[in-house]
């Protein structure tokens, strides 16, 4: 592969990661939907997406802000987030991210979220509290988290605001 076609290559593949990127935000109301056509709809999107992310880390591994620009690297970590039922592309995404924010070439920031979402659809406490399972009486719940007491701690750490905060922002009531 020539440099030129190495370089049209990645930016056709920066496109497509932000064209998926908006796409799932077009469609993610859907997900809560009561209407059954509108969830399969985010089902089906998700499952492609999922299949789609799948093939791009076999041939680039995690598509960094370095390989791919800022806004497609954080559409693969949304495409990763909501792969819900792709756990062995979840897994996959996360041990690559682990691996970029080592080098320094992803966000921890948004290596948490991933892995708390991870954690959770594998059954298991997440760490960081980023998962929230729904509204009850106008309040945000979150799923169970394994240490509440480090938590806003752990978030600090990876750059996320304190607990508190973040869930203030899904109160309805």
């Amino acid at each position: 592969m020539t440099n030129d076609s190495g370089t049209a290559a990645l930016a056709a593949l920066a496109a497509e990661l932000i064209r998926m990127a908006q796409a799932d935000q077009q469609t993610s109301p859907g997900a809560n939907s009561e209407n059954p056509a509108e969830q399969l709809a985010w089902r089906r999107l998700t499952a492609q997406h999922g299949d789609r992310l799948h093939q791009i880390m076999d041939e680039y591994g995690w598509p960094t802000a370095e390989l791919v620009g800022e806004d497609a690297a954080r559409g693969a970590w949304l495409i990763a987030q909501h792969a819900d039922r792709q756990l062995d592309v979840q897994r996959r995404a996360l041990r690559l991210m682990e691996q970029a924010v080592a080098a320094g070439s992803a966000a921890p920031r948004e290596l948490a979220f991933l892995r708390d979402r991870t954690l959770v659809n594998e059954g298991r406490k997440q760490l960081y509290g980023t998962q929230i399972a729904g509204i009850k009486e106008g309040s945000p719940v979150p799923w169970p988290c394994e240490d509440p007491a480090r938590m806003d701690d752990m978030r600090v750490a990876a750059g996320i605001e304190p607990f508190d905060e973040y869930v203030a922002k899904f109160a309805t009531g």
